[in-house]
């Protein structure tokens, strides 16, 4: 009778831990002086892109499985085109999809920039809006890195663009 009374009494504050879910980004962009281009890591939760992938295009991808859907990769690229964006002194490049791996409960994307002259640039601009439209507590976390330039920025929805000038 006691333990159960005991319980009882405790059961209310167990009703306030919860487990909480983050929705977060990590992006690295890094300049390749022997390339000459903008090398760009992306890290998601693949559960994260699962669910999206599925919202958006039907498609049930099993990212990371033995089942994983053969069009998944045709579809990451479509959504990443659409979803992130780079802009060298004020003009879109185009940011080509190279590929993506796995690791853990983390998909790696890996994306280019080519053609990228260091001493011509002023600005670039990086627009994230990786999940964004899928939960609105999404931040995307971006490091920048040139040369001994570095900065980063945590984007949101409300404010999904971040810049480093020279």
């Amino acid at each position: 009778m006691f333990k159960r009374s005991y319980l009882i009494l405790l059961l209310p504050l167990f009703a306030f831990v919860a487990v909480h879910k983050y929705y977060v980004s990590v992006t690295n962009v890094n300049y390749s002086e022997k390339e000459k281009t903008l090398q760009i890591t992306s890290r998601v939760f693949i559960d994260d892109f699962d669910k999206l992938l599925k919202e958006r295009y039907d498609i049930t991808a099993n990212l990371a499985t033995k089942e994983e859907n053969t069009t998944a990769e045709t579809f990451i690229k479509k959504y990443l085109k659409a979803k992130f964006h780079i802009t060298i002194n004020d003009k879109e490049v185009v940011v080509n999809y190279i590929g993506r791996e796995y690791d853990n409960d983390i998909i790696i994307l890996y994306l280019e920039v080519e053609n990228v002259d260091l001493e011509k640039i002023k600005s670039v601009e990086i627009e994230n809006n990786i999940l964004t439209d899928m939960f609105s507590e999404q931040k995307n976390i971006v490091h920048f890195k040139f040369k001994e330039k570095k900065k980063s920025f945590v984007l949101i929805k409300e404010s999904n663009k971040g810049m480093l000038k020279f």
